[in-house]
């Protein structure tokens, strides 16, 4: 599988389901945004290439949302809640993000969706919540747009 790839309506399998805690303690559902395309993001705090793409990532958030985008981040391997949360205060991260220290909720993706080992990892789900895009490495704002935009333009 290349870092990055697309999937072609027809060939995108299941809605993703995927439901956890927010950084607050909060339960979030993806199922809740079905109807809009769902950037999806999964970082660490202590992941060098996701501090450097955070500024695009809600640059991109803050640009697309009124089109029907919504961007939600998981986060992985911090087993103290406040690292995440101070990354997400350093890097203005206005959308919600998961809370995901031990990997089980990145264990429920479907096989070969996403590889836990590759942090970062953006998915793009469809509308209807299925897989469009994946990207197993960090993303900048041009390539995000250029991934996005095709999804966006599909009939919902």
């Amino acid at each position: 599988m290349s870092a990055t790839s697309t999937v072609a309506p027809k060939d995108r399998g299941a809605p993703l389901a995927l439901s956890g805690r927010d950084l607050d303690g909060a339960h979030l559902d993806l199922a809740g945004f079905r109807g809009k395309v769902v950037v999806l993001n999964v970082w660490g705090s202590w992941c060098g290439p996701c501090r450097a793409e955070a500024g695009d990532l809600e640059a991109v958030f803050t640009a697309e949302r009124a089109k029907g985008v919504q961007f939600v981040g998981i986060n992985t391997r911090d087993l103290d809640v406040s690292a995440a949360k101070a990354f997400v205060r350093s890097a203005s991260l206005s959308y919600p993000n998961l809370y995901d220290p031990q990997g089980s909720l990145l264990l429920r993706f479907p096989a070969g969706s996403i590889n836990p080992q590759a942090i970062p990892s953006t998915l793009i789900l469809d509308r209807q919540g299925r897989i469009a895009v994946r990207a197993l490495q960090p993303v900048t704002r041009a390539q995000l747009e250029s991934l996005l935009g095709p999804v966006l333009q599909e009939a919902s």
